[in-house]
């Protein structure tokens, strides 16, 4: 029989249905019964992509032995984390606070009241190698909560302590922050396979979005070599999917080769802007190939036929992970033939000896396409046409495998991300076809996950779900300003003005600023905590403090950047102690030493001038530049006051260039103004 979240619609609640554990989705129902009858409560929460949750599904969850325990002694509570990351902040700060580690699944167990007082990830069904299972996790955690329940409201209460935010220590940050961030970062840099730390290494796209701007601000060449050589790195490594594009979550090895299989929505959104902004900066064919790809990825298996985004596709098919990404020299041949076969296995190291589990994930890490044609003496241009013709076979043969579960959910937070980074896309490649798919998306955030002018968290088969939280408005804010930025209709910078305010009224801290997770009219959970640190994805404080700069810059509305500083000096403790843990964040504080300037442009129809500075403007990296352009000032009127009262000179397409909304004298030459752009 089905238990309690047979009624719910997030794909990994469901997986979890015909579990023998009486699962409760998280709400009053759950808390009312355990309240009722004294049981602690289980809240295990993970997401539907997550391998290790499947793992514990089928050891513990799905055993009956396991369940009986579980039902008899707790109140069992399962728990979508892209769902409800506000409960999952909670608790995950929780569970490193007591273990030092963190994690999913997350399973931590909880007072009637909410209080955590024991945490963990995975469990095994018994203990093993020194690592508690669940039998006795279950057996003996009751029995304390039995003789001890002092001691555990005791442990709870600590818990609220901790985990209640404060306010900021009394600190002021200097321009020294930059450098340090940077510092960690070339400190912990792997100079032969890029990326930072030891296995397992992420992406974190934000990471080296900083040390372009960085590059930018202090000329910095090591910071640039740091971020392209990662991107080199991961591009050739197994993370990359060869044959269907897109990156999975990370790699579990050093050199990018091994991934954790499942492909995340966000990674592959923040990856293609940095993709993009590296093609940017260096105008290198393999960085646009590898950000278009992913976008390739996207637009064919991830958008669903309302112009949204799913969330995410699973690592394993079949019970197994990685099966559907991994070939044998044999498999390949049997497709290819066996001069081509042979081609593609060597350029891309599929030996029978294998690289995975006696199988081989397709990589580029040991040479290049043209290092193999020019080691062979062969034409590169007719490898690589060769190597093309053969990824679409294998692609189109691997299309008839069982393909992993995709978690069909759409998330505001991360289809903000998708729209911002096909607007970034759009206009860097100047592909009209991306920005049209990027405001299409954007029209469903705001047609389906918005109810009552309340942005929402989630969309699935029709049901909206959950106020929206602080990244979910911060990352919209960003989408609506990049898509401004790439469709020049200023109705965007006016959504943008809408969003920047709802994320000030429903989430700022009057008392201590910054913003909180969750909103003032959301459900009050047993802390209202603030996230500064920077993931898998910015936080959403990280990307409020940047983009309510640049919503200020272009709209000429101090309050808005007011708002950046006072985050800044809320949280200046954490950004100097782990700067390199809050690289997004300290992009605003970059900004706004980088003598930021607001460009105006007052075009004539056809006239070529307009068109080179807007192209200029557009195409080129300049992230301390914002930009307004219209035939008519009069059009800045609403959303860019400062703006609506320039002229034209002697009729000509006319270019103001200011720094801090104090202006140069206007001029009617792109070179001109070009020049100022670089002062």
């Amino acid at each position: 029989m089905a238990n309690h979240l047979q009624y719910e619609k997030s794909p990994y609640l469901l997986q979890h249905k015909n579990n023998p554990v009486d699962w409760y989705p998280w709400g009053k129902e759950a808390f009312d019964k355990a309240k009722k009858e004294d049981k602690p409560v289980m809240v295990s929460i993970g997401y539907s992509t997550c391998h290790w949750c499947h793992v514990m599904e089928k050891e513990s969850f799905e055993d009956e032995e396991v369940a009986e325990l579980i039902n008899e002694r707790f109140v069992a509570v399962k728990v979508d984390r892209e769902e409800r990351p506000d409960i999952d902040s909670i608790y995950m700060l929780a569970l490193q606070a007591m273990t030092g580690h963190g994690g999913w699944p997350l399973n931590v167990f909880v007072t009637p009241d909410q209080k955590p007082f024991y945490a963990g990830t995975y469990f095994p069904k018994h203990s093993m190698h020194g690592m508690p299972g669940l039998v006795d996790v279950i057996t003996q955690l009751y029995d304390k909560y039995r003789e001890d329940p002092e001691k555990v409201q005791e442990v709870g209460n600590k818990m609220v302590e901790v985990l209640t935010p404060r306010a900021g220590e009394e600190t002021e940050l200097t321009e020294n922050v930059l450098k340090k961030g940077v510092e960690e970062l070339r400190s912990n840099f792997d100079i032969h396979y890029g990326g930072f730390g030891s296995a397992p290494k992420f992406p974190s796209p934000h990471n080296l979005l900083y040390l372009f701007r960085y590059y930018r601000y202090a000329g910095d060449e090591m910071a640039l070599k740091m971020a392209l050589k990662t991107l080199e790195g991961m591009a050739d490594g197994g993370m990359h999917d060869h044959i269907g594009f897109g990156f999975a979550r990370y790699s579990v090895d050093a050199k990018w080769l091994v991934p954790h299989f499942e492909k995340m929505l966000y990674d592959n959104a923040l990856l293609t802007m940095a993709y993009t902004e590296a093609y940017q900066l260096t105008g290198e064919q393999r960085f646009r190939e590898t950000a278009e790809n992913i976008l390739t990825y996207a637009l064919r298996d991830m958008q669903a036929d309302n112009g949204a985004f799913y969330s995410g596709e699973d690592a394993d098919s079949e019970g197994e992970e990685g099966k559907f990404y991994v070939w044998t020299p044999d498999e390949v041949k049997e497709v290819l033939g066996e001069e081509e076969g042979e081609l593609f296995c060597r350029v891309y190291d599929i030996a029978e000896t294998g690289n995975f589990e006696g199988k081989s994930i397709p990589n580029l890490i040991r040479q290049s396409p043209q290092a193999f044609a020019a080691q062979h003496q062969l034409d590169p241009e007719n490898v690589k046409e060769r190597l093309e013709a053969s990824r679409q076979r294998l692609f189109e043969h691997r299309e008839k495998r069982v393909h992993p579960h995709k978690d069909d959910k759409i998330l505001t937070s991360w289809n903000a991300l998708m729209v911002a980074a096909l607007a970034k896309a759009g206009r860097v490649f100047q592909q009209e076809r991306y920005l049209k798919e990027a405001e299409r998306a954007f029209q469903f955030i705001e047609s389906k996950l918005t109810e009552g002018g309340r942005l929402m968290v989630r969309y699935r088969e029709g049901e909206v779900k959950y106020k929206g939280f602080v990244e979910d408005y911060a990352n919209v804010l960003w989408a609506a300003l990049e898509l401004y930025e790439s469709s020049l209709d200023l109705v965007y910078v006016k959504k943008a003005k809408h969003y920047g305010d709802q994320l000030i009224h429903l989430f700022w801290d009057a008392e201590n600023g910054g913003f909180f997770f969750y909103g003032h009219d959301a459900e009050q959970l047993l802390v209202r905590p603030k996230e500064t640190f920077d993931g898998a994805m910015p936080s959403g404080n990280s990307v409020a403090a940047v983009q309510l700069l640049r919503l200020a810059r272009f709209t000429g509305e101090h309050r808005y950047e007011e708002k950046t500083r006072q985050a800044l000096a809320a949280f200046a403790k954490e950004l100097k102690q782990y700067p390199s843990g809050h690289m997004y964040f300290l992009q605003s504080y970059l900004l706004l030493h980088s003598h930021m300037k607001e460009v105006i442009v007052l075009t004539n129809d056809n006239d070529e001038k307009a068109n080179v500075m807007t192209e200029q403007l557009t195409q080129e990296f300049y992230p301390e530049v914002t930009y307004l352009i219209s035939d008519k000032p009069e059009h800045f009127q609403e959303v860019a006051p400062f703006a609506a009262s320039y002229e034209k000179k002697e009729g000509k397409t006319t270019i103001f260039v200011c720094e801090n909304f104090a202006c140069h004298q206007p001029v009617t030459e792109t070179d001109d103004a070009l020049a100022m752009l670089d002062d």
